[in-house]
C-alpha cells in the first residue's frame, strides 16, 4: 500500500509538512495503555484483547455492512456465533502480525501515517486535511486521536507484514508461460444437440412413481406462510411535493456559500529539486545550493532545456522522469515557499532558487487555470433542489417519531398514520415469508409482517425503516399459514420433472452412442452449428462441463469430438476443428507472472500465519453476546 508514497514522493514531500504537525502535537502511544482493564476476550502472547475492543470492532463491522447493504442489512446476522468468531479471529491475527512486525523491526513512520490519514476524505475540508474536522469526526465515533492513530499504526504494520510476502511470491518463467498458453489457447468448435424435447413423448411416468417422489421429497412441496397487506409509507420523496422554497432563501444560500459555486485558480508547474534536509550540515547545504545555482544558470541561458535538465538532475523521483512536471495544483497543496513562488510567476517564467525544508527548487510555471464562479442563474436550480431536499429531510425527522408513535398507539388501523403522513393507504400482492421482493418488502419488513402479534392479534406492524428516510407500517388483510401442497396439487409438477429426467437420460444415451461413432470415424447425419472459438476462461454459450471435455481431446489429429449432458438442452456434441495457440508477448507474460507471484505470495503468507499461530500462545474466551 506504500507504493503510492514512493511513486508520488514529490507531492507528498511538499504536502506532509502541512499534515505532520497535528501528530507531533498529539503524539502516539499504544492503545493498550488506555484500554479498559475489563476481562479479556482473547490474549495473544500475553497481549489482551478486551471486551470493549471486541465490541468496538463488531460495531465497526456492523456499520460497514449497513453502508454496503442498505435496506437489506440485517443486524441479526451478528448474533451468529460464527460471524462473531470470525471477527475475533481477525483481531487475534492482527495482534499476532503486529507482534511479529515489531520483532522484525518493521515501522510505520509518522510521514506514512500522515499520508494515509491525510488522504481520508472524511478528514478533509475543501480537499485538504483539516485538524479540527479530524478531531471532530473521531469524537463523534467515540475515538481519541491517540486511540485511532495507534490502531491505524498497528493495522498498517500488519499490512506491511502481509505485503512482505505478497510482494515476494515466485513464478518460474516456464510455469507462467505454460499457464498462459493453456488459458489463452483457442479451440474452434461446432456443436450439435440431441435435445431432450425429442424424447418427451417416450417418457412414461405412472402414478406410483409420482407418489414415491412426493413422499421422498416433502421439502420441495412446503409452502411458506403468506399474507396480503395494506400499508402506508412516510418518505422524504413524498414530502417533497409539498415543499416550497422562496427566492430570498435561494439568494441567501448562494451568497453565504460562494465557495461552493466556483473553482479556485490552479497552476501547472514543473520543478527541479536538489535535496537538502533540514538536518543536513552547512557544507552539504552549500553544496546543494551551488549545484542548484549552476542548473539555474544553465536554464537562464537555455530555457528550453528545463525538462531535459530536470530528468538528468532533479532529486524528486516522482517528477524527474516527467521533466519535473507536477501537474495542476491549487493553493494550500504545497509548502508555503514553493506555493508563494509558483503563484508569483507568469506562464512560461522560471523562478530563482526557492528554498524549502526539502532543499532548493527551480520552478517553471507551465500554465494557469483561472478561477471560475458559477453565476446565480446557473446555480439557481441546483440550490432550489438542495434546499427542498434539506427541508423535506428536516420535516421527515420531525414527523418520523410521531408517525411511529401513531402506528403503535392506534394499532387497530392505518388511517391515522396515513393522515399524519398525508399519504394514501396502498395494498400489496401476496407476500411470502422469507422471500424479500421489491424496494419495500425486505427481510426486516417481512419479519415485522409475519410477527405473531401482527398475525394473531391483527395489529399494525411497527414503523420499519426500509430505506434511508423511508418508513413503512403495514397491516394484514389476508393470511395463509404455512402448509404442504397436497399430492393432487403437486402431481403435475412432479410428472413434468420426472418426464424431463427420463427424456434427458434418453437424449444422453443417444448422444453418447453418436459420440462413439464419431470417435471411430463414422459420419452420422448431424446438423452442426456455426463454428465458434472458445477458451478455458471464455466458454461463450457452452456449458463449462462440455468446455472441459473439449480441452481434454488430443489436438494432434483433427477433427476430434467430445460430448456432455446439458440439463437445460439435452446431450451436446462438440466437433473440434482447429486449435490456435496465442502468441506470447512480453506484456502478457508479465501479467501472468505477476498474478502467479501474488498467488504464491498469498499462499506463503497463509503458511507463515499458520506457523505463527502454532508457535504463539493464544487463548480465546468467546463473548456470548453481540453489543446492543
Amino acid at each position: 500500500m506504500f507504493d503510492f508514497v514512493h511513486e508520488n514522493k514529490r507531492l507528498i514531500q511538499i504536502v506532509l509538512v502541512l499534515i505532520i504537525l497535528p501528530f507531533a502535537l498529539w503524539g502516539v502511544s499504544s492503545y493498550e495503555k488506555s484500554a479498559n482493564p475489563a476481562e479479556a476476550v482473547a490474549t495473544v502472547n500475553g497481549s489482551r484483547i478486551t471486551q470493549q475492543e471486541f465490541e468496538n470492532a463488531l460495531r465497526q463491522q456492523q456499520n460497514r455492512m449497513r453502508e454496503q447493504l442498505g435496506a437489506n442489512f440485517d443486524a441479526a446476522m451478528f448474533d451468529n456465533p460464527g460471524i462473531r468468531r470470525e471477527i475475533l479471529d481477525s483481531m487475534v491475527t492482527q495482534r499476532l502480525l503486529v507482534d511479529r512486525a515489531k520483532a522484525a523491526r518493521l515501522v510505520v513512520t509518522d510521514e506514512q501515517m500522515a499520508q494515509v490519514i491525510g488522504a481520508v476524505e472524511v478528514f478533509q475540508e475543501g480537499g485538504k486535511f483539516d485538524r479540527k474536522r479530524y478531531a471532530s469526526v473521531l469524537a463523534s465515533n467515540n475515538l481519541s486521536p491517540l486511540t485511532y492513530e495507534a490502531r491505524l499504526r498497528d493495522e498498517l504494520l500488519g499490512q506491511k507484514m502481509q505485503e512482505a510476502f505478497a510482494q515476494n511470491g515466485f513464478s518460474p518463467d516456464s510455469v507462467s508461460e505454460n499457464i498462459l498458453r493453456l488459458n489463452e489457447q483457442r479451440r474452434t468448435v461446432s456443436v450439435s444437440t440431441v435435445t431432450f424435447q425429442e424424447f418427451m413423448a417416450q417418457a412414461e411416468v405412472d402414478g406410483a412413481a409420482i407418489k414415491k417422489y412426493y413422499e421422498e421429497n416433502q421439502g420441495e412441496f412446503r409452502v411458506p406462510e403468506q399474507a396480503r397487506v395494506e400499508y402506508v409509507k412516510l418518505s422524504v420523496d413524498n414530502l417533497l411535493a409539498n415543499i416550497e422554497v422562496s427566492g430570498d432563501d435561494v439568494r441567501k444560500y448562494y451568497d453565504e456559500h460562494q465557495s461552493n459555486f466556483g473553482t479556485p485558480e490552479e497552476r501547472r508547474a514543473a520543478h527541479i529539486l536538489i535535496s537538502a534536509a533540514p538536518a543536513a550540515s552547512p557544507a552539504e547545504r552549500d553544496a546543494a545550493k551551488a549545484k542548484a545555482e549552476s542548473l539555474l544558470q544553465q536554464i537562464t541561458q537555455k530555457p528550453a532545456r528545463f525538462a531535459e535538465l530536470a530528468k538528468l538532475n532533479s532529486q524528486d523521483p516522482g517528477s524527474a522522469a516527467n521533466g519535473g512536471d507536477l501537474g495542476y495544483f491549487g493553493r494550500g497543496m504545497m509548502v508555503k515557499p514553493f506555493e508563494d513562488a509558483t503563484f508569483a510567476l507568469k506562464a512560461g517564467e522560471v523562478s530563482g532558487l526557492v528554498q524549502s525544508d526539502f532543499g532548493y527548487h527551480i520552478i517553471k510555471l507551465i500554465a494557469v487555470k483561472p478561477s471560475r464562479i458559477v453565476s446565480f442563474d446557473e446555480a439557481r436550480e441546483g440550490i432550489v433542489s438542495k434546499l427542498r431536499q434539506q427541508k423535506a429531510a428536516d420535516m421527515f425527522a420531525e414527523m418520523a417519531e410521531k408517525f411511529s408513535n401513531t402506528v403503535y398507539e392506534q394499532s387497530d388501523a392505518l388511517k391515522p398514520a396515513a393522515a399524519l403522513a398525508d399519504a394514501k393507504i396502498e395494498q400489496s400482492g401476496w407476500l411470502v415469508n422469507g422471500k424479500p421482493e421489491g424496494d419495500i418488502w425486505n427481510k426486516n419488513m417481512l419479519q415485522a409482517v409475519f410477527n405473531d402479534e401482527v398475525v394473531k392479534n391483527k395489529r399494525n406492524t411497527s414503523a420499519i425503516e426500509v430505506a434511508t428516510n423511508v418508513l413503512v407500517a403495514a397491516r394484514i388483510l389476508e393470511y395463509k399459514p404455512a402448509s404442504v401442497r397436497t399430492l393432487d396439487e403437486a402431481q403435475e409438477t412432479i410428472r413434468q420433472k420426472l418426464a424431463h429426467q427420463q427424456a434427458l437420460e434418453l437424449a444422453a444415451k443417444q448422444g453418447m452412442a453418436l459420440l462413439e461413432r464419431l470417435q471411430k470415424g463414422d459420419k452420422p447425419a448431424l446438423k452442426w452449428g456455426t463454428a465458434q472459438d472458445v477458451t478455458r476462461l471464455k466458454p461463450g454459450s457452452l456449458d463449462m462441463g462440455l468446455v472441459r471435455k473439449i480441452f481434454q481431446v488430443d489436438p494432434a489429429r483433427l477433427p476430434q469430438y467430445a460430448g456432455a449432458v446439458d440439463v437445460q438442452k439435452g446431450y451436446v456434441l462438440a466437433r473440434v476443428d482447429a486449435v490456435k495457440d496465442e502468441a506470447v508477448d512480453g506484456a502478457k507474460r508479465a501479467r501472468y507472472a505477476q498474478q502467479l507471484r501474488q498467488l504464491t505470495g498469498e499462499e506463503m503468507f497463509k503458511a507463515y500465519l499458520s506457523d505463527a499461530k502454532q508457535q504463539a500462545s493464544i487463548k480465546v474466551n468467546m463473548p456470548e453476546k453481540a453489543p446492543e
